[in-house]
């Protein structure tokens, strides 16, 4: 299948270089070409402009850094209108629901499908293809997208455009507030005279144990900070819940508390910190190293 793949950063090189070794024809294109290059080796032609990219591909990819920047590389730098009639977006950036809609209903008038297709599992899980997919548009549209998505990991329909992002805000939250829960209590141990890694070890198993406590709590212990999901998108994320929280007339007082946090972090320069770094500014507020 010929595809383009716009956007080659953390996940989008990951995640293009499965498609180039499943076989697929692929085509690439980043703000920086010198990101898209690494995908040279492994068989993808790299682009100078987002038209030229997409340009006869069948199946689109997005993996961006936000709604406006899709929306200015899909309408503004030209990929919307080189895209043949029938070509199907998927656009797996973690944006707000409403430019999801937004981006949908404008490629409409190009005769251009979408679907919004955000994805969990960082940087691991793009490599090892074990992403979890959450996607929204058309049911038929899905169906077609399918196998190329299980290039990825596991994707699940959700329903219509803009749910597939819904379903994602539902996960930043709670990966963004267990984060912090995990943070605060170790730290709490640590300054009350425990060590954090047999803490951790001790509550494995029971209620409290999770994902974000066997990985990002494991992050904690070892003051492992570089970069999987930075701090800066999880704020992103998050001021995406609010946002869209809003517009429906939903308090979100949680959310709202570490958005906050999270803000405070990137204020104080740890914007590109994995976002298990809010440790590192819940232990600054603690006068802890």
């Amino acid at each position: 299948m010929n595809i383009a793949v716009l956007g080659i950063g953390f996940m989008g090189f990951p995640m293009a270089r499965r498609l180039c070794e499943a076989g697929h024809t692929v085509h690439v294109w980043s703000r920086s070409r010198d990101k898209a290059e690494r995908v040279a080796p492994f068989g993808a032609t790299v682009h100078d402009t987002p038209a030229s990219a997409v340009r006869g591909a069948g199946i689109v990819i997005s993996m961006l850094e936000s709604g406006p920047v899709v929306g200015d590389v899909l309408f503004n730098q030209g990929a919307a209108p080189a895209m043949k009639r029938g070509t199907l977006v998927i656009d797996m950036a973690s944006i707000q629901p409403r430019e999801a809609r937004d981006h949908a209903a404008r490629l409409g008038d190009f005769g251009v499908s979408h679907l919004d297709a955000p994805v969990s599992g960082g940087t691991g899980g793009a490599e090892a293809g074990t992403l979890v997919i959450m996607v929204g548009g058309k049911a038929a549209d899905f169906d077609r997208a399918r196998p190329i998505l299980e290039v990825f990991g596991r994707a699940t329909y959700v329903g219509p455009h803009g749910t597939g992002q819904l379903a994602k805000l539902a996960n930043q939250m709670i990966v963004g507030v267990t984060i912090g829960a995990v943070a605060e209590a170790l730290l709490l141990c640590q300054k009350g005279g425990a060590d954090m890694a047999r803490v951790k070890e001790a509550i494995t198993g029971g209620f409290a144990d999770s994902r974000i406590l066997q990985v990002h709590g494991q992050r904690m212990v070892e003051r492992d900070f570089a970069p999987r999901a930075r701090m800066g998108v999880q704020l992103k994320d998050l001021r995406n819940a609010l946002a869209t929280a809003e517009e429906v007339g939903f308090d979100a007082p949680v959310t709202a508390l570490f958005e906050q946090l999270y803000a405070d972090g990137v204020e104080h320069g740890l914007s590109d910190l994995d976002h298990a770094g809010l440790f590192v500014e819940l232990a600054s507020r603690n006068g802890m190293q």
